[in-house]
C-alpha cells in the first residue's frame, strides 16, 4: 500500500529514530517498502539503512530534489510518503494514514488528495510553541506544508504533476504548488529535529526560512537559495 521514501545526507545521527517511528506501520503491513536515497554520506547512514532492511540508493548528483525524484522512481507502492530524515512520526499516525487512504476518493480530475502531517518540534518552551503555532497558521491560510511535515499522495498524481523537480531546495514547494488540491492536514503530529533552531536562534531562523521562500516566489535560482539557507548564522 505505502513506500516511504527518505532523502539523506549523513543522517546517521536521526534516522534511527525515524525508522522507528515507522515500526508501527511496517508491523500492520501497511508500509511496504522503506527507500533511501542517499546523497554521498560519508557517516553511517547507509550501513543504519541496510541493518534496518531498507532499499538504498545512491545519487550521482546529490541534492534533495533529485534524491526524492530517484526514490520515486524505484518505488511499487500506489501510494508515497515522502518522509525527512530527522523527522518522527508520532505513535498513532499509521492508523489516521491508513484511514485517509481507505476513505480517499478520487476528484473530478481523477486524482486522489494528497495529506501532510501536523509540524511540531522535539523541544519545549515559549519559542517552539510559537513557530509551531505559525506553521499551523501557514497551512490553514495558505494551504503550504513544507517537507519536515512529510507528504502521503497517490503515486498516479505524483507523476502526472510532475513529480519533484531536481532542485536542491524548495523542492516541496515546488510539487506541492503542482497538486490539482491542497493536501489535507492529519492531525498526527511530525516531530522535527529543532537543532538547527536550537543553533541559529527560533527568530532567526525562522526568519531566515520565510527570507528564502520570499527569495523562491520572486525568482531567484535555487541553488543561490540553498547557499542563504545553509550559510552560517552571523
Amino acid at each position: 500500500m505505502l513506500s516511504v521514501i527518505i532523502p539523506t545526507l549523513n543522517a546517521g545521527k536521526t534516522l534511527p529514530a525515524t525508522f522507528a517511528s515507522l515500526m508501527t506501520g511496517l508491523i500492520d503491513g501497511m508500509i511496504k517498502e522503506v527507500i533511501i536515497s542517499d546523497g554521498g554520506s560519508t557517516d553511517d547512514t547507509t550501513q543504519i539503512a541496510q541493518e534496518a532492511g531498507a532499499l538504498v540508493l545512491t545519487n550521482d548528483t546529490p541534492g534533495r530534489g533529485t534524491q526524492l525524484a530517484k526514490g520515486a522512481q524505484a518505488a511499487k507502492s500506489d501510494w508515497l510518503l515522502f518522509l525527512h530524515a530527522d523527522t518522527e512520526l508520532e505513535p498513532g499516525w499509521h492508523e489516521e494514514t491508513r484511514t485517509f487512504i481507505d476513505q480517499q476518493t478520487t476528484h473530478k480530475d481523477g486524482h486522489p488528495q494528497a495529506a501532510a502531517f501536523t509540524f511540531a518540534l522535539k523541544d519545549k518552551g515559549l519559542m517552539p510553541g510559537a513557530l509551531t503555532k505559525m506553521v499551523w497558521a501557514r497551512c490553514c491560510l495558505f494551504k503550504l506544508p513544507y517537507g519536515d511535515q512529510g507528504l502521503l499522495l497517490h503515486k498516479k498524481t505524483y507523476d502526472d504533476v510532475g513529480g519533484y523537480p531536481p532542485i536542491p531546495i524548495m523542492e516541496d514547494v515546488a510539487l506541492i504548488r503542482q497538486l490539482p488540491t491542497p493536501p489535507k492536514m492529519l492531525k498526527s503530529r511530525a516531530f522535527t529535529c529543532p537543532s538547527r533552531y536550537q543553533k541559529e536562534g527560533y527568530i532567526k531562523r525562522s526568519l531566515r526560512n520565510l527570507s528564502c521562500l520570499t527569495a523562491y516566489y520572486r525568482g531567484h535560482p535555487p541553488e543561490q537559495i540553498k547557499e542563504w539557507y545553509e550559510s552560517p548564522s552571523k
